[in-house]
């Protein structure tokens, strides 16, 4: 086997979510794709004060800080400056939450923010997902390059399957951290249920109960953790706002679903649907779950610099999007709905104005529910533009980006 040219180190932030899509999926595919010019070590714990062990590298790759200590990880940057290796600092979420999310407090009690923030400062280079984050990083380090996020649909769970649903199914899939998104819904179920009972489904995937809560006494500041209770569950909160406060449904199904057991309820056609989580490897199979998919956000900085990933899953799975006309939404997403209502054939989606949330949820939904046809069209018309966000489009990209910083070096 010939001898890669360049040796390049990668450094995850964790072992599951945001590691798979920025550092360990993009550095395997780059080394498939291109085994003469790049070899890739993974490391979670790095030797960040041995300036030998970055010797043997040609390129420093990092979510964020070089392992998990940002102190440790400043000295590892200094060491590759000093060598003439270049360093790469990925990021894909604004540094500070926002009061209503779950870690802001955590953020902001650890110093957090400070802490990335002056990772990204001294960082030789930084990557991120969308040219809206970039304007916002360069006000801290003036050489950004956008690698978005990326679907591989050799992917099992990213490949798309036929569902012949008699009722239009819509959907939302995402983490823990979305209420004040998801209350932008609030309302919804109410008025399609009555102007179209028994012609949709609200489907919610990834419910979740496992996790704790963290109290932190303001005196003392002093955290303390326990395990949830179900009721206490943000997703608790979700189906609430999906299913009217359960008003949409039976008593008998209500009951079900206040005993949080898995299984035991045909719910395929019922008004609404509760998909438990699946791990990240398989999470996106629960696209196959509907044929609409929802996409609510609250205009802020941290959700306007986001990662436009919903609107590439729900691409490659061939679904209409609804989603909010605001930040990462309106990079890729073009709306199929012209004032006055008539219907733009260049329309891959259909965007709602944060003015209009009020009724322009329901109107959209119900624009859909009248007209599958449309749903379709939505959908194979997001997939085609969608492909400059394949796997081995931006790995491509990449490789060219690591091998002039390597060249510059």
């Amino acid at each position: 086997m010939t001898k890669a040219k360049y040796k390049i180190l990668v450094c995850p932030s964790d072992r599951t979510g945001v590691s798979k899509f920025r550092s360990v999926d993009p550095h395997i595919r780059l080394q498939e794709m291109f085994p003469e010019d790049f070899w890739i070590d993974i490391d979670y714990a790095p030797k960040c004060e041995d300036e030998n062990f970055f010797k043997q590298y040609d390129l420093v790759q990092y979510h964020r800080s070089v392992g998990p200590d940002f102190a440790k990880s400043q000295k590892a940057i200094e060491i590759c400056k000093r060598l003439g290796i270049p360093t790469v600092c990925d990021i894909d979420d604004y540094w500070m939450p926002t009061v209503d999310h779950p870690a802001h407090a955590i953020v902001k009690e650890n110093k957090l923010d400070h802490m990335i923030v002056e990772s990204l400062k001294i960082a030789g280079h930084v990557t991120t997902t969308t040219k809206v984050f970039a304007q916002e990083i360069k006000k801290l380090n003036p050489n950004v390059f956008v690698l978005p996020n990326t679907v591989n649909p050799r992917e099992r769970q990213f490949q798309p399957k036929k569902n012949d649903s008699k009722v239009m199914r819509v959907g939302w899939l995402g983490g823990s951290s979305h209420l004040k998104d998801l209350e932008i819904l609030n309302g919804v179920s109410q008025k399609l249920n009555g102007s179209h009972k028994g012609k949709f489904q609200f489907v919610l995937c990834g419910y979740d109960l496992r996790g704790s809560m963290t109290v932190i006494n303001p005196q003392t500041k002093q955290q303390q953790t326990r395990d949830i209770e179900p009721h206490e569950s943000v997703w608790y909160l979700y189906e609430k706002i999906i299913t009217d406060d359960f008003k949409i449904l039976s008593p008998e199904y209500k009951k079900h679903l206040h005993r949080w057991e898995k299984g035991g309820y045909d719910d395929m056609e019922l008004p609404y649907r509760r998909v438990w989580t699946k791990p990240i490897t398989t999470y996106a199979s629960n696209y196959n779950n509907f044929d609409i998919s929802l996409a609510p956000l609250k205009e802020h900085i941290f959700n306007k610099v986001k990662s436009q990933l919903k609107v590439i899953e729900a691409g490659f799975h061939k679904k209409a999007l609804i989603a909010q006309n605001y930040g990462p939404y309106q990079i890729d997403c073009i709306n199929a709905i012209e004032y006055g209502g008539t219907i733009n054939p260049k329309g891959n989606s259909i965007l709602v104005d944060t003015s209009k949330n009020h009724k322009g949820w329901y109107k959209a939904i119900k624009k859909l529910i009248e007209n599958p046809n449309l749903a379709s069209d939505l959908g194979e018309r997001l997939y085609e533009d969608v492909q400059p966000y394949h796997i081995d489009v931006v790995t491509t990209n990449r490789a060219e980006f690591y091998r002039e910083l390597i060249r510059k070096s």
